[in-house]
């Protein structure tokens, strides 16, 4: 079964992340932003730590930034099972996958609309997730971009003809309307945000996405 992992970029209070905890999403979606990679700023170490002292659920972590090696240190590791970082914020120095696997925490390179997916190939082997931005990153409700599902499924080609344990998840715009073609090009995860906490039942919303 497809996971989901929920956004909680535009509704993070304990009372939306505690009704979030009886539901059967998989993770938190945690947005960090600089200012700086993209324009807008949210998720303070501070407010991570917050949500993840409430959290049941795992978090999995998207670094918007542009210098993310800064950020490893200082993030609230217990509840982490992903981070996950930019392609296009490396500058080509990828030395920063190891040191978040060598914190027992699981590595993911996200990309761009813009950026080509086999960019990435020849760092397959040192991730455990590849997160396909299906919109610009930095805002939420954003509608999403069709041609994400051409990387999608470039990408499951290039997975499974090399036997690789690679989750692929997809971000932005998701919601009942595309999960479906989302699910058939080869997504394993479905981040989505603002379907979800605007939904008045959470539960069937995220069952939706699932087509269950």
């Amino acid at each position: 079964m497809v996971k989901i992992s929920v956004s909680v970029l535009s509704k993070n209070n304990r009372e939306t992340i505690e009704k979030l905890n009886r539901t059967s999403i998989d993770y938190f979606h945690i947005d960090v932003m600089d200012g700086k990679f993209v324009d807008e700023t949210n998720f303070s170490i501070s407010k991570i730590e917050e949500v993840s002292n409430y959290a049941l659920k795992k978090l999995d972590v998207h670094l918007m930034v542009e210098y993310p090696n800064s950020y490893i240190a200082s993030l609230p590791l217990s509840k982490i099972e992903y981070i996950t970082v930019h392609y296009e914020s490396l500058n080509g120095d990828f030395s920063i996958l190891e040191k978040i696997r060598d914190k027992g925490i699981k590595c993911g390179i996200s990309i761009k609309p813009n950026t080509d997916v086999q960019l990435i190939f020849n760092l397959l082997d040192k991730i455990d997730l590849v997160l396909i931005m299906s919109v610009e990153p930095g805002y939420g409700g954003q509608d999403f971009l069709d041609s994400s599902l051409t990387k999608v499924r470039l990408l499951k080609s290039e997975i499974k003809n090399r036997n690789l344990p690679i989750l692929i998840s997809i971000d932005g715009g998701i919601n009942n309307e595309n999960s479906s073609k989302c699910i058939e090009a080869g997504c394993d995860m479905l981040v989505s945000g603002s379907y979800i906490i605007s939904s008045n039942d959470y539960e069937k919303a995220v069952d939706l996405l699932r087509n269950v």
